[in-house]
Parts: structure tokens; sequence; C-alpha cells
């Protein structure tokens, strides 16, 4: 009797709980019902509504810290305005990967004037209508699908072997392209012959005393170039290679070697008929530089005379070969040019005349172009053991695919100083090279300091579709939504402007290169040296005139006056929230002046500025306009390699030292 009333109780026990947790469930579904759609709604709140997708930052414990960001002096009610103007609040997985410009077609619809601007605003016009539809094509779903055969065909179109007569390869601009650049043993034969001697008139060359004859001349230039990589922009020169038959200063037949990248020479290596030393060091084992006949050479090594004397008592002769000038007016040469473990070699009518150590900052698959100029005909080239893929297609990049690459979250407060990189749509070496050096400073990597890329669109869609990819990976490049054109470069320093105060909010805005290596700590020092005041920092021109000539002229109807204002130097300059503010503002109330040359516009946009409220300009050569200087701020024409060199001495020797090999 007790164990049924026993079980009884049990199972009224049981139905009471299983009655219970039914409720908490029911309460449970009902509370998720409500806030889900709350959930969504407060989280869309806090992105901006962007074309590309972002790589949402998964918090860690380090996210969840307190992190202290340089905050904004508050006492200056121009950047109390600039601060609180910022909706809504930025998050720290905020990230944006297309620039938040307002760029409206109507601010560059042209009016039929025919102003200096008017044909500016044309092509930047022509330039967003072309943009909005390379990047529609970007975003549609076929675009996955399609990448993969171009690709495909892309790697399947490099031969092995490129042979050209004299008249193809004339035809073909002078210039042989190889497609997948050059490998380790991959050889290029040209058979050419030199014209004869002319006379030359260019008052630089020929300086003649009246009277005097006309200087005679014959040269030709051998280059291996890097294919051009965004409009107006000249290719690398790999290697050049210069055989000067009358000679030049010297007045005796020199051979002249050196590299050339974004305009800026290294040191040349001349060949002037002398051997290299012995304790120099060679190249594969061939020497920099064989010796041929000069005429101030007295016999070579030993005179005639000596070697029959020697000869005739019956002593032992050293064999000793005197070659000539390995090229001659009006003579036929077959010279072979190949690419050794330690440097390009210099074969000519089957006799080594140089070898060219490479230079830091090239690699082989580098050399996509030959090009063939000056007193010289062509009657054909042959290049053989060519690679049959590109080396730095999808496995290269790849490999660079490290999460340590990757660009940090935004903080959560404003930011002292944010740094915008120009760079361009296949620069992927560049942007990895700055990646892996300057940018891992730990102002940077703890989200202090802000860098970010700014990069226009490419007329090939197969450099968009990988820009994409490359974007949303790393999180930190800026797509600017126009067709890349050199002489519209200053659109992505008005978008650098707009990131800067509306994205990051920070206190300085510096603008630079892919190719400049920046020092951080002495930027930012450079800039609070100011204080609070409207700044303007670089490396200053005052009272330069436009070039009128020349690859560079500038034509009255694009600028008009004899003098432009004062400006600094495009690599690497400074300029203050409130200046940025300005330009952003003048730009989408389409009052901002245009103009091809991106540093001069600046300074153009700071004089306005400054006619309204007063500018503090800063002079410094520490911002280096060519090459690099001791103690530099900024060091500009770095190669990828150079980059990574000085950022290497930076780390072990603690102080700034520049890497001029390349």
């Amino acid at each position: 009797m007790k164990l049924a009333k026993f079980d009884s109780l049990v199972s009224l026990s049981r139905l009471r709980l299983v009655q219970f947790l039914m409720g908490v469930l029911f309460l449970y579904l009902l509370f998720i019902s409500f806030e889900i759609p709350l959930v969504f709604k407060t989280a869309s709140a806090g992105f901006y509504t962007d074309a590309l997708p972002r790589p949402l930052f998964l918090e860690s414990e380090e996210d969840f810290t307190d992190k202290s960001a340089p905050a904004r002096p508050t006492d200056d009610p121009e950047l109390v305005r600039l601060a609180g103007s910022r909706t809504p609040p930025r998050r720290m997985w905020e990230y944006k990967e297309v620039s938040g410009l307002l760029f409206n077609e109507s601010s560059f619809d042209s009016n039929d004037s025919k102003d200096e601007f008017s044909v500016l605003h044309k092509t930047a016009r022509h330039a967003f209508v072309v943009g909005k539809k390379l990047w529609v094509d970007l975003q549609s779903p076929q675009n996955k699908s399609d990448s993969e055969p171009e690709r495909q065909n892309r790697t399947g179109s490099c031969p092995e072997s490129i042979s050209l007569s004299g008249s193809e390869f004339v035809n073909r601009s002078r210039v042989l392209v190889i497609p997948c650049g050059l490998t380790l043993g991959s050889h290029i034969t040209v058979v050419g012959m030199p014209h004869w001697a002319h006379a030359e008139y260019d008052p630089k060359i020929a300086i003649l005393k009246e009277g005097d004859e006309s200087v005679m001349v014959t040269q030709f230039m051998m280059e291996l170039q890097g294919l051009k990589t965004v409009e107006g922009e000249d290719p690398p020169r790999i290697l050049h290679f210069n055989p000067r038959l009358k000679g030049d200063w010297s007045g005796k037949p020199v051979i002249e070697q050196n590299t050339c990248y974004r305009m800026q020479w290294g040191t040349a290596l001349r060949c002037e008929g002398w051997k290299s030393r012995a304790d120099e060091e060679t190249v594969d084992g061939q020497v920099k530089c064989e010796k041929w006949i000069r005429d101030d050479d007295n016999g070579s090594e030993e005179s005639k005379a000596t070697w029959w004397l020697k000869r005739l008592i019956g002593r032992k002769n050293k064999v000793a070969l005197d070659w000539p000038y390995p090229f001659a007016e009006g003579r036929l040469f077959v010279l072979t040019l190949s690419a050794g473990l330690e440097g390009y070699h210099v074969n000519v009518d089957g006799r080594h005349v140089t070898s060219f150590p490479y230079r830091t900052g090239f690699v082989l698959e580098d050399a996509t172009g030959l090009s063939l100029k000056g007193d010289l005909d062509v009657h054909s080239v042959f290049a053989a053991a060519l690679p049959t893929s590109h080396p730095s297609f999808a496995p290269q990049k790849h490999l660079e695919r490290l999460s340590k690459w990757k660009a940090p979250p935004l903080p959560e407060g404003n930011v002292e100083l944010f740094i915008g990189i120009l760079s361009a749509g296949n620069h992927f070496a560049e942007r990895m090279a700055v990646r892996k050096s300057w940018v891992q400073h730990k102002l940077i990597k703890s989200s202090k300091v802000v860098a970010r890329f700014f990069v226009a669109l490419n007329g090939r869609k197969d450099i968009n579709v990988e820009l994409k990819k490359e974007a949303e990976y790393f999180g930190d490049i800026v797509i600017v939504p126009y067709m890349d054109n050199y002489d519209l470069v200053v659109l992505k320093t008005v978008a650098i402007c707009e990131y800067g105060i509306r994205t990051v909010a920070a206190k300085y805005i510096m603008k630079c290169d892919d190719d400049t290596f920046v020092r951080v700590d002495p930027v930012i020092k450079e800039a609070k040296k100011l204080g609070d005041r409207s700044l303007y920092i670089g490396n200053m021109n005052y009272y330069h005139k436009p070039l009128r000539n020349g690859k560079w002229a500038v034509t009255y109807e694009e600028w008009p006056e004899e003098e432009y204002p004062p400006y600094a130097n495009g690599p690497g300059y400074i300029v203050s929230s409130d200046i940025a503010q300005f330009i952003v503002d003048e730009f989408e109330n389409h009052k901002l002046r245009l103009f091809k040359m991106e540093d001069v516009s600046m300074g153009m946009w700071v004089e306005k500025f400054n006619s309204s409220k007063a500018v503090e300009y800063q002079h410094s050569l520490k911002f280096c306009q060519f090459g690099c200087i001791e103690d530099y701020y900024t060091a500009h024409y770095q190669s990828p390699r150079q980059m990574l060199c000085m950022w290497d001495k930076l780390q072990k020797q603690g102080k700034p030292q520049c890497c001029n090999m390349r």
C-alpha cells in the first residue's frame, strides 16, 4: 500500500517537473522571438552601407581589454566640431573597403567653357562613369567563375621560346614582350648592326667652340623592362645596357650598365676596357668587365718584343689575347644575354664581355620586356628557356597571405595620425613590402596610428578581381571607384582626406606613395611640435615654375600662372584635420580646383585655406624626394627589397640607414 502511494507521488512530481520545463521553454522561445529582430536592427546600425562585404574581426581577449587612444584636444572648437560630426560612432570591427567620398557626376559636368579646368573635369567624369561599370561588373555573381578561365588562358599564353625577325621587332615598337618574365638559365640572343657615326648637335652632349667640327657619336640601348603598371608611369629598367661606340665624356669606347626604379637610377657599372680587379667580387665566377684593346694601352700585359725575345731563348710564354671593343660601326654582331644565379651575363660573338650582378629590388620574373633603341639595325631577336607559367600568379599571392600581415582593427577612439598610401591595382609586391616593413611599427600594430592603401579600379578585370580578394583578406585597402588614370591621382588624395576625417577621425593626415618608407615616430613628433595649429609639413617647394616643355610639360591652359603656390613634394607630407575637412567640403560643394599634379593641388588647396585661417608651413629635407638620406623621415623610390632591408636595419641597429644598392 505504501509502495503504491509512493509511486503516485513520484509520477505527480515528474508531471509537475515536465510542465515546469515546458513553461520555461515557452518563455525562452518567446524571448528569442523578440530578441532576434532587435539584434539585427542594432547590429545593422553599426555598419556602413558598403558595396563590398567586410571581414568580421573576431574579438579576442585583447579586444575586451581597455585600450587607450590619443584623445583629440577639446579646447579647439573646430576639432570639437569635427569629432562630433561623426555618426554613427565607430566600432572596433568596422572596416570600409570602399571610399566614402561622395562622387557626384554632376560635379564634373562641363559647361562648354574652355578654361583650364574643363579638360581635367571631363577626364574625371569619364573615369567615374567607366569606374561605375567596372564596379558593377566586379560585384556580379559570375565574376568568380569567369576569373579562373582568364587566369588559365593567361598562364597558358607563356611560350618557352620567342623568335622575331627584324621587321617584326620594329613593327612591335622595338619591344619583345616576355609574358612570364625570365628564369634561371633563360637567354636572349640579338643579331644586329650598329649604325655609322653621325654628327651630334645636342648642346648637352656636343659643346663646340667656334670653328670646331661636329662631335661624331653612335650608341644604342638594350633594356630589360617591367610591364607598365599604370598609365603615365614609366616601366622600371631592370637592366640598362648601353654601349657607346664613340665614347662619351671619357673620349673612349665604353659600356655602361645600370637599373632605374621609378625614375631613380642606381649606381652605374662602367666597363672602359680594363679588366676588373682581381680582388673585386665576381658574378657566377665571371668578372664584371673584360679587357679590350685601348689606344692608351701600352701593349697589354707584355710587349710583343718581349714576347718574341722569350720565345727565341726558349722560355715559355704566357698566352695573352687582345680583343677589340666588341661593337663596331657597320659590322654585324651576335649578342647573347643570359640569366645566371648571381646576375646577367653578356657575350658578344662568343666572347664574354660583361656580367652585371642582380640589384636589390628586382627578380627575374619582373623582366617582361626587352627593348632595343638607338643607332642600331636589328636583324633578329630570339629568346629561349623561358618559364611557361608566371610564378607570381596565385601561388605567390597565397604564400603571402599570412594573418600577421593583416591590418589591425580600427580603434574606438580618435587616432593621432592617419597615413594614406597611394597605390595602383597591380602593385601587389609594393604593398606587401610596406606590410612587412614600416607598417609593422608598434604604433600601427596597436592602432594608435592607422595606415591604408588607396587604389582605383584597373581597366583589366582580372586585376580588379585580385584586388578585391586582397582587400577582403588584408583589410587595409580602400578602393576608390573610378578608372585609374595618372592625371587623376589627385582624386585619391581627396579620398585620403575624407577617410582620415570621417572614418578614422585623425588629428593629422599624411599622404605618401607605396614606394615611400616612413619612420612613424619622428613624423608624429614633427607634427606635434606645432601643437593644435593648422599645419602643412613636408619637403616644400617655393617659387617653383611650371615646366612648359618635355615629358612633364604643363600648358598655359592647364596652369596659366607663372609660379605654383608653395607645395610639399608628393612622396610624403602631412596636413592637419581642419585642412582635410576643408578639402572634402570644397570637393562635395563642387568648388575644389583640380590639377593633374597631385602635390601642387594640395599646395593650391592649402593656400586657399590659408586665406581665411593661418597655416603653419613647415619645411624639412628629411621628407626625402629622391631616394634616401641620413636620418630620413621618409625615403622615396624605395624598391620592395630596399623596404625590407631598411626595416631590418631599423630593427637591428635602432637607427635609420639607407639601403642604396638596388
